[in-house]
This record gives C-alpha cells, sequence and structure tokens, in this order.
C-alpha cells in the first residue's frame, strides 16, 4: 500500500481492508486512554488532534465516536502523504460528523503542521528503519504541544501469525495480505521502542504492551496530563 503507483481500486480495497482490520483488533482502544486523560487535564475545552498516516481515517472516526460519547470535543487534524487516501478520509469525516481538517505531508520531507495539541499515529511506524523512525518520532513530538501516542505493532511470532490470519479471514485484498506479514516482520519489537523514543527526545515515555500483540507509547510534555 505504500506503493505511489498503486491503483485507485486497489488502494480502496487495501483501505477498506486495515479498517477491518483496525475494527477487529480495537485499534482505537489502545490510544484512547492517552486522548481521554489530556482531555481531563484540559478542563473542557476543545482538543486538538492530529493523525499521521491517517490512510481512510477510520482511527480517527473511531476515536471521535468515543470522545462525544464522552462528551469530549476534538478538532481533528488527518495527514497523509497520499491525496487519495485523504479524499477517502474526508469523506468518512463527513459521513461520521467529525471537525476536521487535512494536510497532505510526508513527514520525512516537511514538518508536521503546528497547533495541535496531541499528536498520534497507528500501525505506521513499522514502515521505517530505526533512523527514520527516529526523525519522524522526533517530528511528531515537535508538533506536539502536549503530548505524543504512537501504537504500532509488536515483532512477535504470534503477532505474525495473527496478522496472517486476520489479514485473509476479514479482506480480499492482496496488497492487505501480503503487507499484512511484511509489517510484521519489520517491525520494532516492543523491547526497541525505549530507545528509538529516547533519541528523539522523548525521555519520561511509557511504553505498554497492547493487545493484539501490539505496543503503545504514551509520551506528555513536562507538567502536562496524559495516560497513566
Amino acid at each position: 500500500m505504500d506503493d505511489e503507483g498503486i491503483a485507485p481500486r486497489e488502494h480502496d480495497a487495501a483501505l477498506r481492508g486495515l479498517a477491518r482490520l483496525n475494527r477487529a483488533s480495537r485499534s482505537d482502544a489502545i490510544l484512547w486512554p492517552g486522548i481521554r486523560g489530556v482531555s481531563a487535564s484540559g478542563n473542557g475545552r476543545v482538543l486538538r488532534v492530529m493523525d499521521v498516516a491517517t490512510g481512510s481515517g477510520d482511527v480517527p472516526a473511531a476515536l471521535d465516536t468515543r470522545a462525544r460519547a464522552a462528551g469530549i470535543r476534538i478538532e481533528w487534524t488527518l495527514c497523509d502523504r497520499s491525496p487519495h487516501a485523504l479524499a477517502r478520509a474526508e469523506e468518512r469525516a463527513r459521513d461520521s460528523g467529525m471537525h476536521v481538517r487535512t494536510a497532505c505531508v510526508d513527514v520525512l520531507a516537511a514538518p508536521l503542521p503546528a497547533g495541535c495539541d496531541v499528536v498520534i499515529s497507528s500501525l505506521f511506524l513499522h514502515h521505517f528503519d530505526p533512523h527514520d523512525a527516529v526523525r519522524i518520532l522526533r517530528s511528531m513530538r515537535d508538533a506536539a504541544g502536549v503530548a505524543v501516542g504512537v501504537a504500532d505493532l509488536d515483532r512477535t511470532w504470534l503477532g505474525l501469525g495473527l496478522a496472517t490470519l486476520g489479514a485473509h479471514v476479514l479482506s480480499r485484498s492482496p496488497v492487505v495480505h501480503f503487507d499484512a506479514a511484511a509489517s510484521v516482520r519489520a517491525a520494532h519489537a516492543r523491547t526497541e521502542v525505549e530507545s528509538l523514543a529516547r533519541d528523539a527526545g522523548m525521555d519520561g515515555c511509557t511504553i505498554t504492551r497492547a493487545w493484539p500483540e501490539r505496543w503503545r507509547l504514551w509520551w506528555n510534555r513536562t507538567g502536562s496530563g496524559g495516560a497513566r
């Protein structure tokens, strides 16, 4: 799905498959405690959240549903380097009644937009080697006024089996079938993430296990609220 030459029809099928995998694995639940924690320390004001590599925007949409149920108002910035994916994310946001703006950004080539409280990403960092992963984390840190949250795959044999099985059960897309296994094999193991975060200047972050075979990194700026 990272191939810039992927046909729109194949891209759409892959985005739908990934959205089904995210829904089945409750990807939004991994980052929700952090967002809820930051909101609790914000005295009820609108929370500004940026999602990096948003794809079809399914994770922000699920998080927004949780937020509205909790009485939390979020203004979203959805970032992706693919204009096609951003168009799909805008459609989903419109259907969900979300307040969003979009930004077409290659995070390795340009800074992320400023002005957000929380910067998150889900299932993105595994696409990059350690050097570029540190660059991305540093860019997220620089753009975040309050906190950064990252959720990604853990490189384990169980994770490989679950990802492969889930991809074939929940999607007919050959892109999803290939990416599922390749992503786990390329992922940064939870035991390696602390070093990446330290090199990115995220001292004091927390790194926890998350189901299914994933990890969550959460970093707060000094004195800010967030997940515990």
